[in-house]
């Protein structure tokens, strides 16, 4: 996922260069203060930049700054080191070319940095990272997924985010806790696009749980717990039914993804303020449930995170069981290049579906810019 928003040459501010410059003298209160400092180090794409379409550019509603927020409330000393860049996919956080980072190559590098010099103090670590691997590559302009293109990226990309989150773990400590993420489905939102569009949204779902099983996959095998991102905006729910005005009755994961996200406004994938607070919710609930000595507390979700449910429907939503609709849910087993298409397959077709899907794909991540993090 990506942002649009751009700096000039040398202007890039970040979190990095403040805990990794070399520091003036400081007061007694300052040192203590920094003795006492623990850190929350976040990474990933544009949903930890926070993009937002409408003002084109990155900004503060951000899950990792609400997320932070909420960490902070319980860990007064909790400092947060913000490395998400836009566009970046799993091998740019590694080997870098998207974002700059002061006195480091990558994001990757940056946060490992950040994490040996503040050894023994991180307490959270955050990613979202996988979903411009496969959107970047393997959406057609005509808007089709092409299957044998979502196996070699699945592949290559759970080998990448395997090492990430390797070497994150590696770096850390028996306090620190780690959570990665899964994602939406913005494909949801050609559900509005007509017939066609309601096939193509149904066969999108198994593609998208497929991808979201492997990540989940290659986190816990390395250590990290799993933010159910994709439980917490139903994705998977076709069979309840909610009433979406102007839209009528739709399933409960399209109403999700046109309330959470921009999908169905601006054609645009990325998570409004609403989704990012679902979002931060997701890793808020993880965070509790685990938190421990050293672990800087309990947050507070920004919503109820309970897998699969999502959260309940606003006053305007009113969700009812729709009798057989179940046989509309696409369920999916296999790891994350089990994507279920052949190389030929046109997963997404239809007119309407082609400003969705490609206009999601373009809107993801075109640009780069220069990042910022902030202390």
């Amino acid at each position: 996922m990506r942002s649009l928003q751009r700096f000039g040459p040398g202007l890039a501010v970040s979190a990095l260069a403040v805990v990794l410059s070399t520091p003036g003298p400081a007061t007694a209160d300052e040192a203590a203060g920094t003795k006492d400092a623990t850190y929350y180090i976040s990474l990933g794409d544009s949903l930890a930049s926070g993009y937002q379409p409408d003002v084109d550019k990155d900004t503060d509603v951000a899950y990792t700054d609400q997320l932070y927020a909420q960490l902070k409330q319980h860990t007064p000393g909790l400092k947060h080191i913000r490395l998400g860049c836009t566009a970046e996919t799993t091998e740019s956080l590694i080997s870098g070319g998207k974002c700059d980072y002061p006195h480091a190559k990558s994001q990757l590098d940056a946060a490992l940095k950040a994490m040996a010099q503040h050894h023994g103090k991180v307490a959270y670590v955050t990613l979202s990272v996988g979903a411009n691997d496969i959107l970047l590559n393997c959406v057609s302009p005509a808007g089709t997924l092409d299957g044998a293109c979502l196996n070699s990226r699945s592949q290559s990309m759970a080998k990448n985010l395997a090492q990430i989150a390797g070497a994150l773990r590696k770096a850390g400590t028996n306090s620190t806790q780690f959570v990665g993420s899964t994602y939406h489905n913005p494909f949801l939102g050609a559900w509005l696009q007509g017939a066609a569009g309601q096939q193509a949204a149904k066969e999108s779902a198994p593609l998208v749980k497929a991808a979201n099983t492997g990540i989940a996959q290659v986190y816990k095998s390395t250590g990290f717990k799993v933010a159910d991102v994709a439980g917490v905006f139903s994705s998977d729910d076709f069979t309840t039914q909610v009433n979406v005005p102007g839209a009528g009755e739709v399933p409960a994961n399209v109403a999700k993804i046109c309330r959470l996200t921009w999908a169905c406004t601006k054609k645009d994938p990325h998570p409004n303020a609403d989704g990012h607070k679902v979002i931060a919710g997701a890793f808020a609930a993880v965070l509790t449930e685990n938190a421990g000595p050293g672990a800087g507390g309990s947050p507070t979700p920004g919503e109820s995170a309970t897998p699969g449910a999502g959260g309940s429907p606003t006053p305007s939503e009113s969700a009812t069981p729709a009798p057989g609709a179940g046989a509309n849910s696409p369920t999916a087993n296999g790891g994350l290049a089990e994507t279920g298409a052949s190389s030929s397959t046109p997963v997404f077709a239809g007119a309407g579906l082609a400003v969705v899907a490609a206009g999601a794909a373009a809107v993801y991540f075109a640009r780069r810019r220069r990042t910022s993090a902030d202390n």
